[in-house]
């Protein structure tokens, strides 16, 4: 049965208002605009108008997709992040603003390192940091390196969609073995591991327990697995001085500066996110008088 678009976002929003309360509006127009392809304003411009019984099944699907729990942005098949529009999957974690911290620490201290400087990105996932450096910083050469195909498939489309390809080149590498020498030296290396500890991860809400990554959540018993992974890794994979950036989970910022710091990294910077929570972490590995870039 063919609907107009107003009745669409109607019915969509009712269904939607016992989970969504005060965004079911918001939720349902996100819907109906995936849907149908539409802007808020053509959506607007059109509401009387009958949608094709094409757009009407779509619409019922995203609908009982979002009911079961499965978030926005898998079904939407895409998210905004740092002025970016990702195509996000389950194959990837979704972008989130607490990645905002590690992101602007590790553009901040990319601005300026030399000309012409190489940035890692490991555990890149979407490509969601990686991405941001590369568009902020004009002439970084980003590497997006990740163990999982999938992930490193919607990187790759990413890349291209924002036509980076001249500078992001995305590879296949494990975090928890030593660097390939085909990955050369980095001046920085930023990643976003997982964190998630055993015992937390019976407890993460169930659109994240049920529908993200358990391979890009899950960082072990405590959690740091791959912090010491990556610095017992990947620090030969470092410039003489290069840095890494970390993002972490909530009250792990102790925890990963001993680990930093047992492998001769000295802590630049701290930083939080939106929410005043410590979540990211700049260090630079070598001598304390080195100059740093």
């Amino acid at each position: 049965m063919v609907k107009t678009y107003a009745d669409l976002y109607l019915d969509a929003r009712k269904a939607l208002l016992p989970s969504e309360g005060m965004y079911a509006g918001n939720v349902a127009r996100e819907l109906v605009c995936a849907a149908s392809g539409k802007t808020q304003e053509a959506l607007i411009a059109d509401r009387s108008l009958y949608a094709s019984e094409e757009i009407c099944m779509k619409m019922e699907n995203y609908v009982r997709r979002h009911l079961t729990g499965e978030p926005t942005a898998y079904i939407l098949g895409q998210w905004d992040f740092y002025d970016m529009t990702l195509t996000v999957t389950p194959d990837v974690l979704i972008p989130r603003d607490d990645t905002m911290a590690v992101t602007e620490l590790a553009i901040k201290k990319a601005l300026f390192l030399h000309q012409n400087p190489r940035i890692l990105d490991l555990c890149t996932g979407s490509g969601c940091i990686g991405l941001a450096i590369a568009r902020r910083v004009k002439d970084a050469k980003l590497t997006l390196a990740d163990i999982s195909p999938a992930a490193l498939r919607v990187a790759k489309k990413n890349v291209a969609d924002l036509r980076l390809g001249g500078r992001v080149t995305c590879v296949a590498a494990d975090a928890k073995k030593p660097a390939a020498p085909f990955l050369g030296k980095f001046d920085l290396i930023v990643s976003n591991p997982p964190y998630v500890t055993t015992a937390e991860m019976e407890r993460l809400d169930a659109s994240v327990r049920d529908f993200e990554p358990h391979l890009a959540l899950h960082g072990g018993e405590d959690g740091l697995d791959f912090y010491r992974a990556i610095v017992r890794n990947f620090t030969s994979a470092l410039r003489p001085g290069g840095c890494i950036a970390f993002e972490f989970g909530q009250g792990q910022e102790n925890s990963v500066c001993a680990i930093l710091k047992q492998s001769d990294y000295r802590i630049l910077e701290l930083k939080e996110d939106n929410s005043g929570i410590v979540r990211s972490v700049l260090a630079k590995h070598g001598d304390e008088t080195e100059q740093d870039g």
